[in-house]
């Protein structure tokens, strides 16, 4: 499964070598990505399954980032490793799949849609035929 977890967003790469093209830099979309990302994660953790108690709280694990290319929302840290197997389920060890997270993000798609389409007519409104305007 080596897109477990990832939401394709189609012509996202295009819309990063326009930019590149433009003379914009991608910071806009890092930011735009944090924002959905925090979005996302914030719908989550309410949702998060309970594990073992000697870890803690895999909702307090929790924690977003944006990129150039992704809106990042990771689960577990080297303390308390299962939110994978949490999210996902390891049938051969009789871990049903919760998908928290990926749940969170469908039942917030709207916002979180809206944030790329704000940020991205933010982007078209700036530049013109390559120059930035003030």
């Amino acid at each position: 499964m080596p897109d477990a977890g990832r939401l394709r967003v189609d012509g996202a790469r295009e819309l990063r070598a326009s930019l590149k093209a433009a003379g914009r830099g991608v910071q806009d979309l890092k930011d735009a990505h944090k924002k959905v990302a925090d979005v996302v994660a914030r719908e989550a953790a309410p949702h998060a399954p309970v594990g073992p108690p000697e870890g803690g709280h895999i909702r307090d694990t929790v924690r977003t980032a944006g990129t150039q290319s992704a809106a990042i929302v990771r689960i577990g840290r080297a303390r308390n490793p299962y939110g994978r197997p949490l999210h996902w389920g390891t049938p051969h060890r009789g871990i049903p799949a919760q998908p928290w997270v990926y749940d969170a993000a469908k039942r917030t798609s709207t916002e979180w849609f809206g944030i790329y389409a704000d940020s991205i007519q933010h982007i078209i409104d700036t530049t013109v035929e390559g120059t930035p305007h003030p």
